[in-house]
């Protein structure tokens, strides 16, 4: 089913569960209410938890909307086809009423008879089971049953098809994917690879049936929920049989207009382009939101800053010289005509992003010569970050990503601090608002940090011993290593880094921290992240015994203390991110 506008999508979706006895509700502010643990709505379920816990909803049991959201959580990733800071999720909901069956049964049916989605072109996951709840095999059996080969369904652990507690506690369960084949040049293969990128998850049935306890035990709910989410930017794409979201209905009449002020072609500007549009819709939805959001230094406003400087920066490497960021929110307001809190708000959108434009254009250039002053020093001090900050408007983020760009560091520490002098952090943690794992000290991210330094010695055992790692990412979720070398790695290298890291956590290394001089850890073989400045006094991990050691480095943690602690090592994605910087995306299992 092709369908013009994303309207028709929603209408769709809403009379379809209207038809089976869901009752519509409307989309919730994107500023949460009451709730000082996130700073906007980042899914449909975030304003109906009430009513997940129990509290009865005055519409009755079934539900259906869609809401819209912010994340920012992947705003590195925006730039590429699928991510979006700004979208809107479509949802149906069960509170104490239908469950997993049924649940499934509806959105079968709502993709391959309503939408009409080719049955070959599908595939699902669902819970593969662990210590504290049973493999989803009624889920599984319930799509063989609707014609989903079992070839085309995978079995995922928590950290891919569980959902919840909120908190520390509280309701939770498995939850069941659908994934669509995205490319129209290729047949889908015939067994579904997850970690393949041209599966585009398109749905999620997330199924409560579980309490988590304070002692950590997961206890069957008297109230089992089903609650649901469909990307309306994914599917919409998919549906019109396209390939990038920044070329359907919903972006194009946004990318125009930067292709008109710019006088660039999208095509040879595509990454520009997408960052530009995503970052002008999302700050628009921010203006323009019923609790008015303004640019500022704190909470909700600094995101909205960060989204509008991040704009203005991308126009400038396209030529875009002049006032722009108003005229491209102009022509998203037509995309959105039910949302008429946008409308009501024009005024107030057009003349903040006009203010904020001017305001960050009037220190732009300075602080990029600032910027590249102090860039010299092949490490960027916190005191000079915070300069940047306070005299020239850079966010945080800004100066960590412009000096990624130059292959130098910038000490957060000292940032923080500086800041902290200044600044009320209670209200916001600046290095955590874009990327979680910063300032992040889990059970999991310790495990990817410590694997991190595996997969460092690896790579220098497997490819070449010259290799230096030239940044690194890590959140609870995954880790990301850059690194130099010259080309595409090979699969059978990849399975040889992957075998070497495996063999050491299965080894039950111990993993030993010291603390001594920056001289003395450099002349004991350990390694140091490239351009990065030291103090005289450094911390020091060495993995295994402290004569036969098999990797040292230079590191602040935080560390497993053995590396059986780890788990299963394994590579996702491996791809090239600069000329002669290769980057591995890697999780552990």
């Amino acid at each position: 089913m092709k369908l013009d506008k994303r309207q028709d999508l929603i209408r769709e979706y809403i009379d379809f569960f209207k038809s089976k006895e869901h009752k519509e509700i409307p989309s919730s502010s994107l500023i949460p209410e009451n709730d000082p643990t996130v700073l906007f709505t980042t899914a449909g379920m975030h304003p109906l938890v009430p009513f997940l816990l129990g509290q009865k909803h005055s519409l009755g049991k079934r539900l259906v909307d869609v809401q819209k959201c912010i994340r920012t959580q992947d705003i590195e990733e925006v730039g590429d086809t699928v991510h979006h800071t700004f979208f809107e999720m479509l949802g149906n909901w069960s509170l104490g009423d239908y469950f997993k069956k049924e649940a499934i049964e509806y959105s079968f049916e709502f993709l391959t008879k309503t939408l009409k989605l080719p049955l070959e072109r599908l595939a699902v996951s669902v819970f593969a089971g662990d210590k504290d709840a049973s493999k989803d095999e009624e889920s599984a059996k319930t799509w063989k049953k609707l014609g989903i080969p079992e070839e085309r369904i995978a079995y995922l652990p928590k950290k891919n098809n569980w959902w919840g507690p909120a908190g520390e506690t509280g309701p939770c369960g498995p939850d069941t994917e659908m994934f669509y084949w995205k490319p129209n040049s290729r047949k889908a293969p015939k067994k579904f690879d997850p970690n393949d990128d041209d599966w585009v998850e398109i749905w999620n049935d997330v199924l409560m049936q579980y309490e988590k306890t304070k002692d950590g035990r997961y206890i069957p709910l008297k109230q089992k929920n089903v609650d649901t989410g469909m990307g309306v930017e994914r599917t919409f794409a998919v549906l019109n049989g396209i390939e990038d979201n920044y070329q359907t209905s919903i972006f194009i009449p946004v990318i125009r207009e930067i292709e008109k002020i710019s006088g660039k072609k999208y095509d040879e500007n595509k990454r520009e382009m997408r960052i530009i549009a995503d970052h002008i819709r999302a700050a628009t939805f921010i203006l323009g939101d019923q609790r008015g959001i303004k640019p500022s230094n704190i909470g909700q406003g600094y995101v909205l800053r960060r989204l509008i400087r991040r704009a203005i920066r991308y126009g400038r490497l396209i030529g875009m010289e002049e006032n722009f960021t108003s005229k491209v929110a102009k022509a998203v307001l037509p995309v959105y005509p039910d949302y008429q809190e946008l409308h009501r708000n024009h005024k107030f959108i057009v003349s903040e992003l006009d203010e904020e434009e001017t305001r960050f254009k009037e220190t732009l250039e300075k602080g990029l010569k600032k910027f590249n002053e102090v860039a010299k020093n092949k490490i960027i001090t916190g005191k000079e970050a915070f300069l940047l900050f306070q005299s020239y408007g850079f966010p945080i983020e800004m100066t960590q990503e412009l000096a990624e760009e130059k292959e130098i560091k910038v000490d957060l520490d000292e940032y923080n601090e500086e800041y902290k002098k200044h600044q009320d952090l209670s209200r916001i943690s600046s290095a955590g608002i874009f990327k979680s794992g910063l300032a992040d000290n889990s059970e999991a991210t310790k495990k990817l940090h410590t694997a991190t330094h595996l997969l460092n010695e690896a790579l220098r055992k497997v490819l070449d011993k010259n290799i230096h790692q030239k940044g690194s990412n890590i959140t609870p979720e995954r880790m990301r290593f850059d690194f130099n070398f010259p080309r595409k790695l090979t699969p059978e290298e990849i399975k040889k880094i992957e075998d070497w890291v495996n063999k050491r956590i299965d080894e039950a290394l111990p993993v030993h921290r010291e603390e001594i001089p920056l001289s003395q850890a450099t002349e004991s073989g350990a390694q140091a992240e490239f351009g990065t400045k030291y103090p005289e006094l450094v911390s020091v991990y060495t993995i295994g015994d402290k004569k036969t050691w098999f990797s040292k480095e230079i590191c602040t943690g935080p560390h497993v203390s053995n590396t059986r602690e780890i788990g299963r090592f394994k590579i996702i994605k491996e791809e090239s991110v600069a000329s002669g910087i290769r980057r591995i995306k890697a999780i552990v299992e």
